[in-house]
């Protein structure tokens, strides 16, 4: 499977959050560390791998879902 690698600031766009928020508030509290997201060659630069991130989202959408009905 190929991964769609993001910046900070394409991530925003997609899931409408603003790129300092998924900097302050979402790093390492919902997307992880070689989950949701790496660091190539170990730099400070962070590509978020899209379809973890979209799957996670879905999962969660899912969960609320069931939990309603």
């Amino acid at each position: 499977m190929e991964n769609t690698y993001l910046t900070t600031e394409q991530l925003a766009e997609r899931i409408h959050y603003t790129a300092r928020t998924i900097r302050n508030e979402l790093i390492d509290s919902c997307l992880f560390e070689g989950k949701h997201y790496i660091r190539p060659f170990g730099r400070r630069k962070i590509l978020f791998i899209w379809e973890n991130i979209e799957n996670e989202m879905l999962a969660n959408n899912d969960d609320s879902i069931a939990l309603a009905s």
